[in-house]
């Protein structure tokens, strides 16, 4: 037997309807519920179809959790759910639902940030996360530098996007090369067989002058841009556009920038692990990359296996877990769904 709570947490920021149960930084059930390919013919998502489908998939996804987890809901100790941020229809539908669990049963509910739950996933594969630690998230809406000193209060935001997020260059450079959608899976195999130092392509926010405004900001705008260029240039030319190379290079420039940001945040303040998270921390060159580099510096590298960082319902209920166990107060049911929640407010 264990003290340690079951919480059950519902995430539907995006196009996953993810339920997961944890005890303590147990894992024990991870549904997830995909509408990709719904949204694949359109090239990216389209929030009304992302919210029906979770309608349809609710239920379904939690019935198969707790079968996995071999739980009844009057089993769950807490609800967790993705409060923010994310498209509205669709937070709207997972938190109606955690709220209507809670409400049933008579437990206690959080209404969590989704970002921070990004982070909080670590802890189910590596265990407690070191305090502090800086966090980079890289996803489809979100390139966030984060110093975390206690993940349940609060995070201190270092850098973020100004423009595209690393994920959504992904999608943008894979429909340009007749990919398809989603793009950062799509373009990681496509690289393997391309090289990374083909196309000298562009660093964004890494000159000196940048560097003095926006040391720890990301910009992928430019690069989008200087790849849709190169290929044009070559469509032009009438020659034949080398899809892998530019994949590979592509990806080099993305991953190159995200590291050095990263680890300069690290050395800055004085940090020596790093935690990565988020869609993009599924991609195989980051990974290796940061590795590397880190070793180099002393810097510890935790990024969770490739499931666990795409949206999933295990990330919020590692952190509805790690609310209970530090005694934070819960949610109250009137709690609202926040679109464009801050990084800071981790809790509602």
């Amino acid at each position: 037997m264990t003290d340690e709570p079951l919480v059950l947490g519902l995430e539907t920021s995006c196009d996953e309807t993810g339920v997961g149960i944890v005890r303590g930084h147990t894992l024990l059930a991870d549904a997830v519920a995909s509408s990709v390919e719904q949204h694949a013919r359109f090239g990216g998502v389209v929030p009304e179809v992302a919210s029906r489908a979770h309608l349809e998939a609710m239920v379904p996804t939690i019935e198969r959790a707790c079968a996995t987890a071999g739980i009844t809901l009057a089993d769950v100790d807490a609800f967790a759910v993705t409060a923010g941020p994310g498209l509205a229809g669709a937070l709207l539908v997972g938190v109606a639902a955690a709220k209507s669990l809670a409400l049933a049963t008579g437990k206690p509910i959080y209404g969590v940030n989704h970002l921070a739950a990004h982070v909080a996933v670590d802890q189910l594969e590596h265990g407690a996360l070191p305090e502090p630690s800086i966090a980079m998230l890289v996803s489809g809406g979100h390139s966030s530098l984060l110093k975390v000193t206690d993940l349940t209060v609060g995070v201190t935001p270092m850098g973020a996007t100004i423009d595209d997020a690393a994920g959504e260059a992904f999608d943008k450079v894979a429909r340009l090369l007749g990919l398809g959608f989603p793009g950062g899976p799509i373009i990681d195999r496509t690289a393997v067989s391309g090289s990374s130092i083909a196309i000298d392509f562009p660093r964004g926010l890494s000159t000196k002058r940048d560097l003095e405004r926006h040391r720890f900001d990301f910009s992928f705008s430019g690069l989008k841009t200087a790849v849709a260029r190169w290929v044009e240039a070559k469509e032009r030319a009438g020659e034949a556009v080398p899809v892998a190379d530019v994949a590979a290079s592509f990806q080099e420039a993305v991953c190159d920038i995200l590291v050095r940001k990263a680890l300069d945040a690290c050395q800055s303040q004085g940090v020596e692990d790093l935690v990565i998270g988020g869609g993009v921390a599924a991609n195989s060159r980051l990974r290796v990359l940061a590795e590397e580099r880190a070793a180099k510096i002393g810097v510890r590298v935790r990024v969770p296996r490739p499931g666990l960082c795409t949206d999933n319902g295990a990330m919020v209920a590692a952190l509805g877990s790690e609310m209970v166990a530090r005694g934070r107060t819960p949610s109250v049911l009137d709690f609202p769904a926040d679109s464009s929640q801050p990084i800071e407010s981790v809790l509602v």
